[in-house]
């Protein structure tokens, strides 16, 4: 079986693209779609970025038990389904989550041989930059995200290895460096 890793860290703080660049390196990992209450953002499609449910499909799967894990956050709900790691991980592809804190916690109490990586912003104020800039939420998103991000970065010693995204480049780099050998990728 293939090795899962946990990438975590607060919104904005650069988790998808630091993932993608961690993919184009390191082509035998694949990214878990998570599942999503939210509406897609411009751009989003069903099934490649996230898996869009409704609020009943969401809960239909949570008394199913199909999430490996699943938690609420900034006001939506989000959730990994057993099926995306289950099929990887037995096809022996190293599959890497992209999740929130509370989540991350919830893999570490099933899974806990799985990597976990926290990715932090250089500052609180770089974080509340890249949110407003990314133009995605209106304001009171934006706080509401800053403020769950606050009780992120104070749970990051939780985690086995933390990588600070201040330079995209070095943080990749870091990364690559981190993943490769837990999932035994060349």
């Amino acid at each position: 079986m293939a090795r899962a890793v946990v990438i975590t860290g607060p919104s904005g703080v650069g988790k998808g693209t630091l993932i993608r660049s961690l993919c184009e390196r390191l082509p035998e990992l694949e990214l878990a779609v998570s599942a999503t209450t939210r509406q897609p953002r411009p751009g989003e499609t069903d099934g490649e970025d996230y898996w869009f449910l409704s609020a009943a499909q969401f809960d239909a799967r949570v008394r199913a038990g199909a999430f490996v894990e699943h938690a609420d956050y900034a006001g939506a709900r989000y959730g990994t389904l057993r099926s995306e790691l289950e099929s990887r991980m037995a096809a022996g592809i190293p599959v890497v989550l992209e999740i929130e804190v509370q989540g991350a916690r919830q893999v570490r109490e099933s899974m806990p041989a799985v990597l976990q990586v926290f990715i932090a912003p250089p500052s609180l104020d770089a974080l509340r930059a890249r949110l407003v800039g990314r133009g995605t939420d209106d304001p009171e998103q934006v706080e509401a995200r800053l403020r769950t991000a606050e009780e992120e970065l104070a749970a990051q010693d939780e985690f086995a290895r933390v990588v600070v995204n201040d330079r995209l480049e070095d943080a990749v780099t870091e990364l690559v460096e981190v993943v490769r050998p837990a999932t035994g990728t060349l």
